[in-house]
């Protein structure tokens, strides 16, 4: 009879634990080779149907993120003398006392909440840090939805009835792609979670062809049929190009779309004023490229327009992104196999009890930022007015603040004045992995458990999957030392609002059972009312056989879909909105302008994510990459040659960095990359430390923003370029 190892020996067994990787919009499926609790091995899953065994580098930082000496183990509160540990309910306390206090002190918004990129990629905090929220009940809640994602939003809830509503690029069974200010083979998709993505785009270029506009010949730019260099916060003009010979040339092809589809006839104006020729000179695409162009998407069944960061972060893109639907909409690609689809996820987040129909189409900007006025959207004010909202004085100023999960001094525009304008507040509470160049100004600060352990299941990304599918990870390993689940920090805080708040009965019985029930419990009874749950059949998704399929469960290709939600109640599709009738005239303004002299754009790295893996030493060795990319027409005018250090300056903000030249960026254009600026004292960040870069958002100036929908206009910033040291005009031709 076999006899059983004692605990001593089974502390060495190697064990493997199917997990998800949560760093970016891929979810990529991996195996985690775990001995005697330790991270041993990170490699792709080749048995998930979805990834299918792809990983990037950044994967294998998921041990560094677990095992990292500067991590946060246990909470701390800020003294005089320094960061004294402090215990969990004794933090807890202290942060619902000091937030109800201001809240009662001097009304419900003095309080503020920052949320940053990794809640959308943690299931906990996306079930529980809503509540959290509505408990303070304030209406200054901003994310780093503004500084990204927010004008496909804006656009998706104008035109389709709500906000998360975005559909994505059919890549699998894609014959001619359309990329706009987007770097997918780097970004693994963006609003497009899409594994491998590099191989989906080669496949197309083979059977078809890609074509990439972007101010730089971006990694995804390599791998395509062609590379358009187009000047930055231009692509709404080349998309009402496009239009223009689409109307021109063909009739809209609107198919199974026309019925209930409206404002046709204002976008076919619109399109009217902006012919190839006439805006081949403010763009830098030439008039037949477009004109070429367009007539290849009016021939080709299979095609999709595609738009993403670079798009979003200027000052049209609330307009570009209504463009980019549009085009899609009037080629007969939208909601088309091949095309721009809608993604059916098995918990379905714009469906009763999650969202209603067409409710919130025109229903935005309903309060304003304090200072600006800049609209509220979803809920949320453009964090590009957050230290305004701070710094400005008044008795309805900004004085505390939840910042969870983010990191705005180095992703927001203008980053040292939000930095100042921390320094002010009454009372903040961080909830974060480390003391990062943000939360280093806070006075208490709650560490979160790391991704691997806790439980994994894509709540926001299946909503942009290019394939439906759903999986479940449960944690591999428990939470280290004395740090906490997101949900159970959230919850915990929401409890002791409440009580002090003298919230219901009911409110407060209802806020304990969704403790009792946690994640999981919430996650199987939304898998049930889901699309796939129990009314499907004996097979209808629930969380058991989530579990029972570790792998993940393929749900099929995409399907057009709006003609059925139409007969639920949706409404049509609005191809140009009342909300963006006044966008019209700021474009004819823009061709009019004159050019500007140099201009500042972000760039993401393989192997980086924000700010937030860059204490992993795997990933940060190597050569410097926080580089500024300059053309070598650009940088001869200067007298500046390959690696010396050169000044940017802008209106808000002057850094150095080494010269890189390129002929990937276009002449008039220079590159910094996104996540860097770790020369702040106070952080705990050693390996980040000793590669601190240069923050581009020293840079980018948070008074440039898309009037229409408040988002940052990070990407074409004017800035002047010199060698550091250089005297005499700061010259910006």
């Amino acid at each position: 009879m076999a006899t059983k190892r004692p605990d001593a020996d089974r502390s060495a067994d190697t064990h493997e634990h199917l997990a998800t990787c949560p760093l970016c919009e891929a979810t990529c499926g991996v195996r985690v080779k775990v001995q005697g609790g330790q991270i041993t091995r990170i490699e792709g899953d080749r048995d998930d149907p979805f990834s299918q065994g792809y990983i990037c580098p950044k994967a294998a930082a998921l041990a560094d993120l677990q095992t990292d000496p500067d991590r946060l183990t246990h909470p701390l509160r800020r003294t005089k003398g320094g960061w004294a540990k402090v215990s969990w309910d004794a933090a807890l306390d202290e942060a619902a006392d000091r937030l109800h206090g201001l809240r009662e002190a001097h009304g419900r918004d003095a309080v503020a909440v920052y949320l940053g990129n990794p809640n959308v990629h943690n299931l906990g905090s996306m079930l529980f840090v809503p509540g959290l929220v509505r408990a303070l009940g304030t209406k200054r809640r901003y994310s780093a939805t503004s500084v990204d994602q927010l004008p496909h939003m804006l656009a998706a809830q104008t035109m389709f009835g709500h906000g998360l509503l975005m559909p994505v690029p059919d890549l699998d069974r894609c014959d001619l792609l359309l990329v706009f200010g987007a770097n997918p083979v780097v970004s693994n998709g963006s609003i497009m979670t899409a594994p491998f993505v590099r191989k989906r785009l080669q496949a197309i270029a083979q059977r078809g062809q890609v074509h990439v506009f972007d101010p730089r010949r971006t990694e995804t730019a390599q791998v395509a049929t062609a590379h358009h260099a187009i000047r930055p916060g231009t692509d709404a003009l080349a998309l009402l190009a496009l239009l223009h010979v689409v109307f021109a040339e063909g009739a809209p092809k609107l198919g199974h779309l026309a019925d209930g589809a409206a404002h046709l006839d204002r976008l076919q104006a619109w399109a009217a004023d902006f012919p190839p020729e006439r805006v081949a000179s403010a763009t830098g695409v030439p008039a037949d490229t477009l004109r070429a162009l367009a007539r290849r998407l009016l021939e080709t069944p299979r095609a999709a327009v595609y738009g993403r960061m670079g798009a979003c972060t200027q000052a049209f893109g609330g307009v570009t992104a209504m463009l980019l639907y549009a085009l899609n909409a009037v080629t007969g690609h939208l909601d088309t196999p091949g095309g721009l689809m809608f993604a059916e996820p098995a918990v379905a987040a714009v469906h009763p009890p999650f969202g209603r129909p067409g409710a919130a189409r025109n229903r935005f900007g309903r309060w304003h930022s304090r200072v600006r006025g800049l609209p509220e959207f979803f809920g949320e004010l453009p964090v590009a007015t957050l230290a305004e909202d701070i710094l400005d004085p008044g008795d309805d100023a900004t004085r505390g603040l939840v910042l969870w999960a983010g990191n705005p001094v180095l992703s927001c525009p203008n980053g040292r004045r939000l930095d100042e304008a921390l320094t002010g507040l009454d009372f903040m509470v961080a909830v974060d992995l480390y003391r990062t160049e943000t939360n280093r100004h806070a006075h208490l600060l709650l560490p979160a458990a790391p991704p691997l352990s806790r439980d994994h299941y894509d709540l926001a990304f299946n909503l942009l999957a290019v394939r439906n599918h759903a999986k479940f990870a449960p944690a591999v390993l428990p939470a280290p030392d004395e740090t906490r689940q997101d949900w159970q920090i959230a919850h915990g805080l929401q409890r002791r609002l409440e009580a002090r708040a003298g919230a219901s009965l009911a409110q407060r019985a209802a806020t304990a059972a969704l403790g009792r029930l946690g994640p999981r419990g919430v996650l199987d009874l939304a898998l049930r009312a889901g699309p796939y749950g129990a009314r499907t059949g004996l097979k209808g998704l629930a969380l058991g056989r989530l579990k029972a399929n570790p792998h993940g469960v393929d749900l099929g290709a995409l399907r057009p879909c709006l003609r059925r939600r139409m007969a639920k109640g949706w409404p049509g599709v609005d191809l140009c909105p009342d909300a963006f009738a006044d966008e019209h005239a700021r474009l004819s303004a823009a061709l009019d302008a004159p050019a500007e002299g140099l201009v500042l754009i972000g760039r993401r790295l393989l192997r980086s994510n924000n700010s937030w893996l860059h204490n992993s030493p795997r990933l940060l060795k190597g050569k410097d990459r926080c580089t500024v990319l300059i053309h070598p027409e650009d940088a001869a005018a200067r007298g500046i040659e390959e690696g010396a250090a050169v000044e940017i300056e802008s209106r808000v903000g002057r850094v150095q960095a080494p010269a890189e030249l390129s002929t990937e960026v276009m002449p008039g254009v220079v590159s910094l990359p996104h996540g860097f600026g770790h020369d702040r004292e106070g952080v705990s960040w050693t390996v980040a430390a000793a590669h601190p870069g240069r923050s581009v958002n020293d840079l980018t100036d948070d008074q440039r923003v898309d009037p229409l929908s408040g988002n940052a206009a990070l990407n074409g910033t004017p800035v002047t370029v010199r060698l550091a040291g250089a005297s005499g005009d700061h010259d910006r031709s």
